[in-house]
């Protein structure tokens, strides 16, 4: 049997602190995944999902985005993806009952763990204007409230749709169908937080905002740069397909501010060699500054150009450079230079932190190496130039002609199972104009074309009272997003705010005047609709597309799946229902696509280019690849038809004194928003979360001892924003840095601090001063 849910928030007293790991996953990663797994699911349930996780006949992980080989081991998960399971497929409920004894006042007093521990949600709830209660609404008269609301604007862009990475490509598509058909691009998703800035960096320079890379290329590479990243905690399958590259005498570089387990050492739970001797998998930890990876590679790319001057060479080129490929397939290799040339090396070694010995080791590397990929996640893409920073890591790729060919490229880490295919379906409040026209073609109306809302745009729009509705399609909108008082405020700003969900989280209880949970159906659940079983697809980080397929009844009889709430809103809207239809509406039979699936994969084969065939290649055992260009065939989808070096100001974090910079993270026992539990094993912290990680220098300098209690205060154009009550832990981190973990230091991060031309909030660039807290 599952155990109950706790009956009270975290406990900060209790944290402890011990040193950290040196070595990820092991044993103490299976004894957690199957306690985990026993307490929500019971343990009959526990064998039943877990050996259909990531399966070819099973259902995708809703955890990370990392790809599988058609061949797949009995095990296809990770702890932390056997944690997601666990919580969907928990036997805990939130029934009408636990509203009735919860108000919204009490249900703010909980804590994000709190919340996610109660279980599934399993009946569409209401909460009235000026009400204290959610209650039970049915299906028909939810879908009329959003149905009257919507047609109640003055404008389509008074509403919002945002979306979660965990959407199938068939929800996502008839999503964005409705949107547009609605008349708004206003469609803003977890991207705009995350990965925007890496796919503005890449459509610029190489003309796709995916990567370049599959699961051989990264086990066959030479040389491996993993960077701003922690795969033991985020994604932990990666460290298999690194200690393959390992054993294939791969050279791998963590470039990180603080020191990961799964980086350093791997034990690999699936055979016996890799639990007792286990794998080293980084040879050179490079200790970065928070924000100076840009400094990094450009160094990177200075070394290269000086070690060609000298006449050197790099394995099978008579040169330090790849100079045929640059001569065929880029542009822009003189201004590149030119920035390159004017940087200078103080300032590079001032931006990072590191040695100038360290980085010209690295550049050593680069030189021994014949195929070079770059991996990378939040640690580069959530500060103000971070764009600029992707271009150079692009840059010192190209030098060496590391895009196209085997064993080399880019590789921008996903870190949600379809975020990479709900913008591929055309989650994007800026799609390209051909997207647009034969979205047109297909369903016979006239999109809009004015770019809509990404999330801090829709987040102003809310604070300033432009927005009358608010649709969440998964997700926890209110604590992934930054600033969280402004954002509940936004929020509260709404006529009328929707969340289709699985699971109680913050954003039901920071409501609109009037609020809706529309409860949907996970993905290790049937879907069955009336012309029987349904399928649906991802798209994983590598631009694989594969079926997943849910075995579990329902959580309540009262779920809807995502497809059907979307088709059934969009019928309501669209075609009218009892009323007339909206003007320029999408002539598509949306009562069919909710029936049958199918139907939706034959408009995405119309409109998007790669899908050709779709329903046929997803019988495949590991489904299909998508096109990929430059990968492919050198080809770059850019206006000159070339990859793109681009000149780029170096740019870099100055700390003012007396302050640190914060960059927020996840704790192991988390995914993304979710809480999983208490601790965070591999950096030695137990029983809390209130934690602030800070080099040990900077804590004597600052007038403080380890295990002071302080609050954590924001610095921005005049304004500050407070975290209070977080215990100091001495930790290894650059000099000048601090760490702690969201959604609980979200609050410091201010809406308007954001990366250059990409938008993204930056997380990992907060200016903060610590104040003592009280006794």
């Amino acid at each position: 049997m599952a155990s109950k849910a706790p009956k009270q928030n975290i406990d900060e007293s209790q944290l402890s602190l011990t040193k950290p790991k040196t070595t990820a996953v092991g044993l103490p990663a299976v004894a957690n995944a199957l306690k985990i797994s026993l307490e929500q699911m019971g343990p009959l349930r526990s064998i039943q999902t877990l050996l259909a996780v990531n399966q070819v006949d099973g259902f995708d992980c809703m955890g990370c985005a990392w790809p599988e080989h058609e061949k797949r081991n009995a095990a296809e998960f990770c702890e932390n993806g056997a944690k997601a399971v666990a919580e969907e497929a928990t036997r805990r409920r939130v029934t009408p009952e636990f509203f009735a004894k919860h108000s919204i006042a009490d249900l703010k007093t909980r804590d994000d763990y709190w919340l996610g521990q109660q279980g599934r949600l399993t009946h569409p709830m209401l909460l009235d204007e000026g009400a204290t209660h959610y209650k039970p609404i049915e299906w028909d008269d939810a879908y009329e409230l959003i149905a009257q609301e919507i047609r109640d604007m003055e404008h389509p862009d008074q509403s919002v749709f945002y979306t979660s990475g965990r959407t199938s490509n068939e929800a996502a598509f008839a999503y964005q169908l409705l949107v547009r058909g609605i008349g708004t691009n206003n469609l803003p998703d977890c991207s705009n937080m995350c990965h925007e800035s890496s796919g503005s960096a890449l459509v610029e320079t190489i003309g796709i905002g995916k990567g370049s890379v599959s699961l051989t290329d990264l086990e066959t590479a030479s040389l491996i740069f993993v960077a701003g990243q922690n795969p033991g905690t985020n994604h932990p399958r990666m460290l298999s397909a690194l200690e393959k590259a390992k054993k294939n005498g791969a050279v791998i570089i963590s470039v990180n501010p603080l020191p990961e387990a799964g980086l350093l050492r791997f034990e690999n739970p699936q055979n016996i060699s890799g639990m007792v001797v286990g794998t080293q998998l980084t040879d050179d930890f490079l200790q970065i500054r928070a924000g100076g990876d840009q400094a990094l590679f450009q160094g990177l790319g200075k070394y290269l150009l000086e070690a060609e001057a000298q006449g050197r060479n790099t394995p099978g080129l008579p040169t330090v450079l790849d100079h045929e490929f640059i001569r065929d397939h880029t542009v822009g290799i003189d201004e590149y230079l030119r920035y390159i040339e004017k940087a200078e090396w103080d300032d590079i070694v001032e931006a990072t932190g590191l040695t100038l010995e360290q980085i010209k080791s690295t550049g050593e590397r680069l030189l021994a190496s014949s195929a070079t990929i770059v991996c990378w996640a939040m640690g580069l893409t959530q500060h103000k130039h971070s764009v600029p920073t992707l271009r150079d890591v692009v840059n010192v790729l190209l030098l060496q002609g590391n895009i196209g060919k085997p064993g080399a490229g880019v590789c921008p880490v996903r870190g949600h199972s379809n975020v990479q295919g709900d913008r591929t379906m055309g989650i994007f409040e800026k799609m390209p104009e051909s997207f647009h026209d034969r979205l047109d073609h297909e369903f016979q109306f006239l999109s809009p074309r004015a770019h809509g809302f990404d999330t801090v745009a829709a987040i102003r729009a809310m604070r300033d009272g432009k927005v009358r509705v608010f649709i969440g399609m998964g997700g926890n909108f209110v604590r992934a997003a930054p600033d969280s008082e402004v954002t509940e405020q936004a929020l509260a700003n709404a006529r009328l705010t929707v969340q289709i969900s699985t699971k109680l989280n913050h954003s039901h209880v920071s409501t609109g005047r009037r609020a809706l949970i529309l409860p949907t159906l996970g993905r290790t659940e049937k879907d069955t609709q009336r012309t029987g079983d349904q399928r649906v697809t991802v798209e994983d980080s590598m631009s694989a597309v594969h079926a997943s397929r849910g075995r579990l009844k329902p959580a309540s009889e009262h779920l809807q799946s995502e497809v059907a709430i979307v088709c059934n809103i969009a019928h309501k809207v669209l075609t009218g229902g009892d009323n007339l239809p909206l003007p320029n509406s999408p002539k598509a039979d949306w009562l069919a696509m909710r029936d049958d699936y199918s139907v939706i994969r034959k408009h995405i084969e119309a409109v998007l280019s790669g899908f050709e065939n779709f329903e046929e290649r997803i019988q495949n055992p590991g489904g299909f690849v998508l096109p990929h260009p430059p990968r492919d065939a050198r080809k770059f989808d850019t206006a000159s038809g070339k990859a793109h070096f681009t000149g780029n100001e170096l740019e870099f974090i100055r700390v003012p004194a007396g302050r640190l910079v914060l960059q927020t993270l996840r704790s192991h026992d988390q995914y993304n928003t979710t809480i999983y539990g208490k601790d965070d094993r591999y950096r030695g912290i137990h029983g809390g979360r209130r934690v602030v990680l800070i080099n040990a220098d900077d804590i004597t300098e600052l007038g403080f001892t380890d295990g002071d209690i302080v609050h954590l205060v924001s610095e921005f154009r005049g304004t500050e924003r407070r975290a209070e009550n977080f215990r100091i832990m001495s930790y290894s981190t650059p000099k000048g840095c601090a760490a702690a973990y969201y959604p609980e230091t979200n609050v410091l991060v201010p809406l308007d601090s954001v990366a250059d031309t990409s938008g993204t909030p930056t997380s990992k660039s907060v200016i903060v001063r610590l104040e003592r807290a009280e006794a």
